[in-house]
């Protein structure tokens, strides 16, 4: 070879200068690839798929083809079974790409691929890519195929069907859902609540206005407010409290997070109702004293004493049984604590066997009053650890929201959370709020042995959200849902930069991967690790902003191996 190109040798025709056997090195070539499998006919001559080899001879003995249009369309759209691409319950998302460069693929007959919905309602789908690689619009396509999958339902949760065991599976014998899905979407920028233009002129809300329903933290036209009446519903807000509290590990703190404010059961245990009703006033009163308005005419209403109405004040006139405002309330509760150790107290233990406050109820009094012992100076926070929910609080609404948002999924619609004016603290707490009571809803119905419809959660950006990669704690709740919401027909879609940031627990049991450029080899080492993205990585490092983006990699559940795929622009679906 080397003196080929030193004496510019004539290497063909009849003149030809090379030797036989330099002429007989020349002849041999090579094809360096994997091998995704084998198709092979069974003994009832149907053609069926192998994820590997069963025996292999020498080159010489294969022929290579290189499949165009309907055959790769059969290759590219492979599944367990011998479903057609395109078929009843198939949703088109993009068409096949080999590669970045397309001099010759545009000549082609374009190959579709579809996406199925036993792939991805109830199960974990995950998008990796850099920013303004397409991930956004493979989650909107993603929603929309859902939407369409999920309109051919051919029930609803509330209708009645003959057979019982039958609602318990949540496929139709075509392969679409037997309830229309409900889809959550986490709205972290607001892309997805609002219109932009990105979209052609359109977004999820406007394609879907009957059934989508919009949520925020703020007051805006159209969207419902997400907030909760913390007067109202007491153990709603409690829950947002201990959230907010979560990382505060003072003592006073967590006695005040493990107190107990839970109705009494038995309603003819007047004792239990006495010390609940005390323990429930002096709780609204540290809302109170940390900003959060209650509505108008809000009076509180529990057991006290002439002796304790004196101790307060002298003729005795802020009386809690007749009913006190919060002002009132505050006063007393003060006071009594300021004068726990007087005799009254002590006669109270001796005589009932036990002490007037309970721990619950002095930990209620030390954060209210921000006094450790009676007498003391006011050297903690207290009450003061709750400014930062005031703007979770609202005086107007009757039904809690995590409430609301499970009732139009199990409908089938599909609600926009807009977390995009939202503090990152608080869009942590709505979002663990809304999953955690989700997931309780779910639990609670499979408990019951009722039926599950299909729940899809969206999180953009989810590193905002989710644990850490080394965060190693399985109760959170995303780890939950990742771990267990296959039983309970809860689904998850998330979409990030970086295959790093997300907690090995949620990857491991992700079985939908959408990969679009990555741009460092420390993610593609993390990648190889799955499934055979190690054929990709070369590639997925090599990036062209004019012409590449919404290509992606895609492994779904149901596909043997990876697909190179040209993901379809979002827009609206034309109907009839």
């Amino acid at each position: 070879m080397i003196e080929y190109y030193k004496d510019n040798l004539k290497t063909s025709g009849n003149n030809t200068q090379l030797d036989d056997f330099t002429r007989y090195e020349f002849s041999f070539s090579g094809i360096e690839c994997s091998i995704l499998g084998t198709f092979y006919k069974d003994a009832n001559n149907e053609i069926k798929f192998g994820a590997d080899l069963e025996n292999f001879f020498s080159a010489h003995n294969y022929s290579i083809y290189k499949p165009t249009h309907n055959v790769l369309e059969v290759i590219a759209n492979l599944r367990d079974g011998n479903s057609v691409p395109g078929g009843e319950t198939d949703v088109k998302i993009g068409k096949v790409r080999f590669s970045s460069s397309h001099r010759y693929q545009e000549s082609l007959e374009e190959t579709s691929v579809y996406v199925t919905p036993n792939d991805f309602l109830g199960k974990r789908t995950a998008l990796f890519g850099m920013t303004r690689t397409g991930k956004s619009n493979t989650v909107k396509k993603i929603i929309q195929a859902t939407f369409e999958i999920g309109s051919k339902a051919p029930y609803k949760l509330v209708d009645e069907i003959e057979d019982v065991t039958s609602t318990l599976d949540p496929f139709c014998e075509n392969g679409s859902p037997k309830y229309p899905a409900g889809q959550l979407i986490f709205d972290i920028n607001g892309e997805y609540a609002n219109a932009n233009m990105q979209d052609e002129g359109t977004a999820i809300f406007e394609i879907y206005k009957e059934k989508v329903v919009r949520y925020s933290v703020l007051k805006k036209p159209d969207f419902k407010v997400m907030k909760v009446n913390f007067y109202n519903d007491i153990s709603s807000g409690f829950e947002l409290i201990i959230t907010h509290l979560n990382n505060d590990n003072s003592d006073y703190v967590n006695s005040f997070k493990s107190i107990d404010l839970s109705e009494p059961e038995d309603k003819s245990d007047h004792s239990a109702l006495t010390r609940y009703n005390r323990k429930k006033a002096a709780y609204l009163c540290c809302l109170y004293q940390a900003g959060l308005t209650p509505s108008k005419g809000f009076k509180v209403k529990f057991q006290g004493n002439k002796t304790l109405n004196q101790m307060v004040q002298k003729e005795g006139k802020i009386d809690p049984d007749k009913g006190i405002t919060l002002d009132e309330a505050t006063n007393w509760f003060t006071t009594i604590w300021e004068n726990y150790n007087d005799e009254f107290f002590t006669n109270y233990k001796n005589e009932k066997g036990y002490e007037w406050a309970d721990e619950d109820l002095k930990a209620l009094l030390i954060f209210l009053t921000r006094k450790k012992q009676p007498k003391g100076n006011p050297t903690i926070s207290g009450y003061r650890k709750l400014n930062g929910i005031k703007g979770l609080h609202t005086d107007t609404v009757d039904k809690p929201f995590q409430l609301e948002i499970v009732e139009a999924l199990r409908a089938g619609k599909i609600v926009i959370i807009d977390l995009s004016q939202g503090d990152p603290n608080i869009q942590r707490l709505y979002s663990e709020r809304i999953c955690l009571s989700i997931f309780a809803d779910s639990m609670n119905q499979f408990i019951d042995n009722s039926p599950n419809n299909f729940i899809q959660f969206y999180f953009e950006e989810a590193h905002n959200l989710f644990p850490k990669k080394e965060d190693k704690d399985l109760s959170q709740i995303y780890n939950r849902i990742a771990k267990e919401g296959a039983k309970l027909n809860l689904g998850m879609v998330y979409a990030t930069q970086e295959v790093s940031s997300i907690s090995t627990n949620i990857l491991k049991n992700t079985q939908n991967w959408f990969i679009a450029h990555l741009n460092n080899e420390d993610e593609l080492k993390e990648l190889k690790k799955y499934y055979d993205f190690k054929d990709f990585t070369e590639s997925l490092l090599k990036f062209s902003a004019n012409s590449d983006k919404g290509f992606i990699r895609m492994k779904t559940y149901s596909n043997p191996f990876v697909v190179p795929v040209q993901i379809d622009r979002f827009s609206a679906i034309k109907e009839d």
